[in-house]
C-alpha cells in the first residue's frame, strides 16, 4: 500500500536514503473510540479546536516580522536593502501578503504540526519567493550517511521536484519523529471527537425540538397503516425546531406522555465546558481567548495576556526564527544578520509596567539607559553607558568613596 501511495510522488531513487512518508499517510482521520473519525479539516468543525488555531494564526500574522543588520551592541538596524525585506514585511510572493503568508503556515504548524514553504531562488542565487505547501503535498528523504533531510513535493501539474533543507522552510511541531513534528489534531484526537459528539448530539437534540423523546399511548390495539400515519403525522407537524411551541393535537384516544430524560441529567453542560478546557490545554490557549469568560476577571486578565505571550507565543515565535534563519540566510550572513519578530504589538499592555520598572532602575543605579535598551533590543546610543542618578538620592556612608557629582548626570525629567 505504502508504495501505491508514494507514487503520487513518481518513482524515487533510492541510493541508501530511506523516506519517510508523506503526513497525510500517518494516522490521522483514523476512527476514534467515540466513532467520528479526526482529521485536521475535521476538527476544524468544532469550535474550540477552529478558535484556539484562529488565535495563534491571527496573532503570528499580526506580528511584523522583519530582517536586521547587527550593531554595536545587542541592536540592530533593519535591513531595508536586503532581498529578504520585501518578502518578510510586504509580500511573500506576487500573491501571497506577508501577514497572510504567516497565517497560513501557522495553521497548518497547528494541525499538522508541520508546515513548508519551498524558497524559489532567482539566478542570482538571492530567494525571489516564498510559496506554501501543503503538508500532504511533501515527503521527506533521509539520507543515510549525512542525516540530511531532503524534501520532495508535487506542483499542480504533477511534476515532483526534490531539494534540500537550504530551499525548504520547514516548520514543525514537538514529535517523537526525528524529522517530523507530531499532529496536535492526532495526539488529540479522542478528546477531539468527544466534542465532536457532544456537538452532534445538541445539534440532534435541538433539531427534534429540543424536546426529549415522548410516547404516544393508545388503549386500542393500533394496526400497522394506523401506526405508520400516526407517526408520520406527529412527526412532520411537531418534529425539528421550526415547529416547536406548536399546539400538540391528538387523535381520539391518543394520549402523549413524555420521557423524563434531559441533557442536564447526562451533565451535558459540563461535558461541553470540560472538552472546550480539555482542547485549549493542546494548544496551550488561555480560555478567555476563545471567548469562555467563566473565569476571568479584571485582576488577572493582564496576567493571562503575558502567559500567552510568554508560554504560547514566544515559543512558536523561536521555531519561527529558527527556521526561517536556517534556510534564507547563509552561515556568512547569519553572523551579521538576523530575523526578528517584534511582539511589543501584543505586549502593549506590560509595556507601562516595564517603561516604569526601567526608570526606577535607571534613577537608582542599578541599569544605565543602554542596558535598559538592550533589554528591549534596542541599540544603544553614545553617552547611554553612563549611570544617572536622582538628585535627591545621595550615596550611603558604606558605599565607598563618593563619585563626585559633577561626573555623574542627574536625572531631571528633562528640564534644565
Amino acid at each position: 500500500m505504502l508504495n501505491g501511495l508514494l507514487s503520487i510522488f513518481g518513482k524515487i531513487e533510492r541510493r541508501g536514503i530511506t523516506v519517510t512518508p508523506p503526513h497525510a499517510f500517518m494516522d490521522i482521520g483514523r476512527p476514534t473510540d467515540s466513532g467520528v473519525p479526526v482529521s485536521p479539516e475535521t476538527a476544524m468543525r468544532n469550535t474550540a479546536v477552529y478558535g484556539c488555531v484562529r488565535v495563534l494564526a491571527e496573532t503570528l500574522a499580526q506580528l511584523p516580522c522583519s530582517i536586521y543588520r547587527r550593531t554595536e551592541g545587542d541592536g540592530g538596524d533593519e535591513a531595508t536593502d536586503h532581498p529578504l525585506h520585501p518578502l518578510l514585511t510586504s509580500a511573500a510572493n506576487e500573491w501571497t501578503p506577508a501577514a497572510e503568508f504567516r497565517q497560513q503556515l501557522q495553521t497548518y504548524l497547528s494541525t499538522y504540526g508541520n508546515a513548508y514553504a519551498y524558497a524559489n531562488r532567482g539566478a542570482d542565487g538571492a530567494v525571489a519567493e516564498l510559496l506554501v505547501l501543503k503538508p500532504t503535498q511533501v515527503a521527506i528523504e533521509v539520507d543515510q550517511v549525512t542525516q540530511e533531510p531532503l524534501y520532495i513535493f508535487s506542483n499542480l501539474a504533477g511534476q515532483q521536484t526534490k531539494v534540500s533543507r537550504r530551499d525548504m522552510v520547514h516548520l514543525r511541531t514537538i514529535g517523537l519523529e526525528t524529522y517530523r513534528g507530531d499532529s496536535p489534531i492526532t495526539a488529540a484526537r479522542e478528546a477531539i471527537g468527544l466534542g465532536l459528539v457532544l456537538e452532534r448530539y445538541g445539534a440532534g437534540l435541538f433539531g427534534r425540538g429540543a424536546r426529549p423523546s415522548g410516547l404516544l399511548k393508545y388503549g386500542k390495539k393500533m394496526g400497522d397503516d394506523l401506526l405508520g400515519r400516526l407517526r408520520r403525522s406527529f412527526q412532520g407537524f411537531y418534529g425539528g425546531g421550526d415547529n416547536a411551541g406548536r399546539t400538540l393535537i391528538l387523535e381520539d384516544g391518543v394520549e402523549f406522555q413524555p420521557l423524563q430524560l434531559n441533557s442536564t441529567d447526562a451533565q451535558y453542560l459540563e461535558l461541553r465546558k470540560f472538552q472546550i478546557q480539555e482542547i485549549a490545554r493542546v494548544w496551550r490557549v488561555p480560555l478567555h481567548l476563545i471567548a469562555d469568560l467563566e473565569r476571568i476577571t479584571y485582576s488577572n486578565a493582564e496576567i493571562l495576556g503575558s502567559q500567552f505571550l510568554t508560554f504560547c507565543i514566544l515559543p512558536l515565535v523561536r521555531i519561527w526564527v529558527d527556521s526561517l534563519s536556517l534556510t534564507l540566510l547563509t552561515p556568512e550572513e547569519r553572523k551579521t544578520l538576523y530575523i526578528a519578530f517584534d511582539t511589543d504589538s501584543i505586549a502593549r499592555a506590560d509595556m507601562a509596567a516595564r517603561f516604569a520598572s526601567y526608570s526606577q532602575a535607571i534613577t537608582s543605579g542599578v541599569l544605565n539607559p543602554n542596558e535598559a535598551r538592550r533589554l528591549e533590543g534596542r541599540a544603544p546610543y553614545a553617552g547611554g553607558d553612563e549611570f544617572v542618578r536622582a538628585v535627591n538620592v545621595a550615596p550611603t556612608p558604606s558605599a565607598g568613596p563618593a563619585t563626585p557629582a559633577a561626573n555623574i548626570p542627574e536625572a531631571t525629567n528633562g528640564t534644565p
